[in-house]
């Protein structure tokens, strides 16, 4: 870095406007969170790819302090996500909060292993995060502040069994987000990763396995929101099950390969 470039303390939290675009809104957390930021007086963009799931959102926060303003996007469309950037910016008022919410999980155990399969769980968590992220950081730049969540996964922490795709793809969030981290908050934009363990969604319903410390959506809505409002880079939860996962990282290979390999049996 240039040694006459200075740093800009990001705005606080409650110092930022209320007006945010939130990412896989349509179901789960990405829904949870806007009913909650709407309900606090924000106007939030919300953008899925299921236009029925935007419109039963906004009829259901219509009574409520803020505004929903659905935004239909499919995030794999790198010009559709510059557009609705480009949209949000084109109403002349400054974005508090960018929330990168949408993605996808499907077991991909060597069995199973199908390309199509993996190349659309990347596609969704690693490229339709950054296809957002990207047009995101430029208008939070130009404006000279702002706040971006990335969400991620306590998966991104180490690889587990038949979950090759979803691991991967989480692990590539975090650690861009790390990388970032230091280059916005340079700039006076504020990053975040959230790392939710396993939240009661549509999403996890699907799946076929005890999830341990499985949390309602509203708790780990809750656990959001008090991250948001602080200036920490990870929102990890629920706690007692990050503790575990980050033990876990500093076993060595030979005895966390066998811990994991159980999973299998």
């Amino acid at each position: 870095m240039p040694s006459d470039t200075t740093d800009i303390t990001p705005r606080r939290w409650e110092d930022l406007p209320r007006r945010a675009w939130v990412t896989g809104a349509g179901k789960g957390i990405g829904r949870a969170l806007v009913k909650r930021l709407v309900s606090e007086g924000w106007t939030v963009f919300a953008s899925a790819r299921t236009e029925d799931d935007l419109t039963s959102l906004a009829a259901e926060t219509e009574t409520m302090i803020g505004k929903v303003c659905p935004l239909p996007l499919d995030t794999t469309d790198e010009a559709a996500c510059k557009k609705a950037v480009d949209d949000i910016v084109a109403e002349a008022e400054p974005i508090g909060l960018v929330v990168l919410n949408a993605g996808t999980h499907t077991e991909t155990p060597i069995d199973d292993f199908d390309l199509k399969v993996v190349h659309k769980i990347f596609d969704v968590n690693v490229g339709g995060t950054v296809n957002c992220l990207a047009p995101a950081m430029q208008a939070l730049r130009a404006q000279g502040f702002g706040k971006i969540a990335v969400t991620a996964s306590v998966a991104g922490y180490k690889g587990l069994p038949k979950a090759a795709a979803y691991c991967g793809s989480k692990a590539g969030v975090i650690g861009m987000c790390e990388a970032l981290y230091p280059e916005l908050r340079r700039v006076g934009i504020s990053l975040a990763v959230i790392n939710p363990g396993f939240v009661k969604t549509p999403l996890t319903d699907k799946n076929s396995f005890e999830m341990p410390f499985l949390m309602e959506v509203d708790d780990a809505v809750d656990a959001i929101a008090k991250g948001l409002a602080r200036d920490t880079f990870e929102i990890a939860f629920p706690t007692r099950f990050v503790l575990i996962l980050k033990m876990l990282r500093l076993l060595p290979d030979w005895l966390y390969f066998k811990l994991t390999g159980k999973l299998l049996d």
